[in-house]
């Protein structure tokens, strides 16, 4: 269905594309557009926030939002959503592109709802106009322990939605060592357009199992209850940084790391791949997950440790793919089904039964996988269900 045709209504996605312009986030983004689209929306994407820009080059934070306008504005317009997209600065010197002011002022005006995803857009007065506000938060625990501390900030920032939702799917249970305040959070998880992902790569004999990460990310740790919650991966890798010698299936990490960290990985069997180069054009990142034998990776301490079940979407793209994910456990082994094409673990013997699972029977693991994500993860059933529980079913 094309944009506007048949509609629903008129919807507004807001995210970080621009903002961040690699492609696993432009995925992210692409998965609810089209999706929403399918579903009968007038779907439209906006970014419109005082916060300046990632600039790839430099890795620092700039006003200058044109090249990043260049990296993802084609990818929109190539998935149908030409005139249907802006990005305004809204700090001194900020330019607007795409759909004009104009244009985006009586979109505001005219929209029924709502979808900040990633929660990345400040509402302001001009926003609050949207009958609908639908908060979907992709990463659980900075915005909970931030209730919990009573940051205004956060406080009015969820006041200003309508409804909350959050990959953490098992916040608020019994076992989630995470107090949730004030709102009720809704689970939800990553959308994944299943023809987008249909893999035409037998596995290579040589393939790899694979993932695509930072190492080391700085200043997003957290202090609870007196304890540090890491944000990092280095340190989960760490601890099971000799797995590739355990197991003669081949393991590679694509990211950036300094040369010590080279050394280190290399000397414990790793292959390294570079992120950037793969992240910097959606369809090579694709053909990456594709080619891959399946994904191994860890997780962030800040879901781990206290069980919010949160799951990559990352990883629900390699599950739709047809390959299998090894993965950090959560607790999100609570929603989906694991043993076959999708593995959690939280030990070394777990991920050391979960590769032989999978190598003693690979393409019944691989067929496991895409089946898990066209039964859990496919765009029109999550999208369908958030939408109804938003009240715009």
């Amino acid at each position: 269905m094309e944009n506007g045709k048949n509609a629903k209504g008129k919807l507004i996605v807001f995210g970080i594309m621009f903002w961040y312009p690699l492609a696993g986030v432009t995925y992210q983004f692409l998965h609810y557009l089209t999706g929403l689209r399918r579903l009968g929306w007038d779907v439209y994407y906006v970014e419109d926030s005082s916060r300046w820009v990632f600039d790839l080059k430099d890795f620092e934070l700039t006003p200058d939002a044109s090249a990043n306008i260049e990296l993802v504005a084609p990818v929109l317009e190539r998935h149908g959503f030409s005139g249907k997209w802006a990005f305004r600065g809204a700090y001194e010197g900020g330019k607007c592109y795409g759909m004009n002011e104009g244009q985006l002022g009586r979109l505001y005006k005219e929209a029924d709802a709502l979808l900040n995803v990633t929660a990345s857009q400040e509402l302001r007065e001009e926003h609050m106009a949207i009958p609908r506000r639908v908060y979907v938060e992709s990463d659980p625990f900075n915005v909970q322990v931030k209730v919990l501390e009573g940051d205004v900030k956060t406080l009015n920032a969820l006041s200003a939605h309508d409804i909350h939702f959050s990959f953490g799917e098992n916040l608020g249970q019994p076992d989630c060592d995470l107090p949730v305040e004030f709102v009720t959070w809704r689970p939800t998880r990553q959308p994944v357009l299943m023809d987008l992902w249909q893999n035409p790569y037998p596995p290579a004999g040589d393939s790899l199992y694979s993932t695509i990460t930072t190492w080391k990310n700085k200043g997003k740790d957290l202090t609870f209850r007196g304890e540090t919650y890491y944000w990092t991966k280095d340190r989960e890798f760490l601890k099971i940084i000799d797995l590739p010698k355990r197991r003669p299936a081949g393991f590679e990490l694509a990211t950036q790391v300094d040369e010590q960290t080279r050394r280190l990985l290399s000397e414990n069997g790793w292959r390294l791949a570079d992120s950037m180069h793969i992240s910097s054009d959606i369809d090579r990142y694709r053909e990456y997950i594709q080619k891959s034998r399946g994904e191994f990776t860890v997780t962030k301490d800040q879901v781990v440790r206290p069980r919010t079940g949160w799951f990559s979407d990352r990883s629900a793209c390699f599950l739709a793919a047809g390959r299998p994910v090894i993965t950090q456990e959560t607790g999100f082994s609570k929603f989906l089904p694991t043993g076959k094409g999708l593995f959690g673990f939280s030990t070394m013997d777990e991920i050391l039964a979960a590769v032989d699972v999978i190598e003693s029977d690979y393409e019944g693991s691989c067929k496991a996988a895409r089946e898990i994500a066209q039964e859990f993860f496919a765009a029109e059933k999550v999208l369908g269900k958030l939408m109804s529980e938003a009240g715009l079913g």
